[in-house]
């Protein structure tokens, strides 16, 4: 049976081939097209008023050899400074959906008819690196204060068809991962996310068929329980 996505990582994704790449030097041609790409990045950001996307995540055991998928989809409405209010709905391997919103979470488990709930700040990143929706609400400054200058900078096409620049981000301090990488497509968008820990364990999250700026009612983000459900305190 495959193991579930701990809370703790779900919650910090507020989060392709798994194929460890080793960090390149940026010449100045790739300096440039990471300026860009930055700024491409943060116009995103600013305009982005709500997302609505398909969400596929692989975590990688480099022990084993072995992957874990998951698929689902994706509602994000961004609020004041790094909050956010966020749907995540996986339909496979096994059905669980998680809303965070007003600094409160709730994971509903169907099958063991269970919900945990509790305060989001309690568990927020614990599972240190976060993933691509973290990568949506984190403005420039704050990713330049969070990595070293980007060591690995080019174009590379997802499956799909889809053009993105890809770039390679060594944490800076005493990081819980190795390093990260992202991919951003021709808006500024991050459409993809691989967080590598320091024992090669990898996750890669993956958002494809995107719906920007849709009017998302807040009601996607209130779970409604029967009243036959256990209630567990997170």
């Amino acid at each position: 049976m495959k193991r579930l996505v701990p809370l703790s990582f779900l919650l910090a994704v507020l989060a392709g081939a798994m194929v460890v790449s080793s960090p390149r030097a940026t010449n100045g041609q790739s300096a440039g097209l990471v300026s860009s790409v930055l700024n491409r990045m943060e116009r995103n950001r600013q305009s982005l008023r709500s997302l609505k996307a398909s969400l596929s995540m692989e975590k990688y055991n480099a022990q084993l050899h072995d992957a874990d998928r998951y698929s689902g989809f994706v509602l994000y409405v961004p609020e004041s400074g790094r909050d956010a209010s966020v749907r995540i709905e996986w339909q496979k391997p096994q059905h669980e959906i998680l809303t965070v919103s007003k600094g409160q979470y709730t994971l509903f488990r169907p099958r063991l008819n269970q919900a945990i709930v509790g305060k989001s700040g309690s568990v927020k990143g614990k599972a240190g690196a976060g993933g691509v929706l973290e990568m949506m609400y984190m403005t420039r400054q704050q990713l330049e204060a969070r990595f070293e200058p980007v060591q690995d900078v080019r174009e590379e096409t997802l499956w799909g068809g889809i053009s993105t620049i890809h770039l390679t981000l060594v944490p800076k301090g005493n990081a819980g991962f190795k390093y990260a990488e992202i991919w951003v497509d021709s808006s500024g968008m991050p459409v993809q996310t691989k967080i590598v820990e320091k024992n090669d364990d990898a996750t890669t999250m993956r958002l494809s068929g995107l719906e920007r700026n849709l009017k998302i009612s807040a009601d996607e983000f209130n779970v409604k329980l029967d009243s036959n459900v256990k209630i567990v305190k997170g």
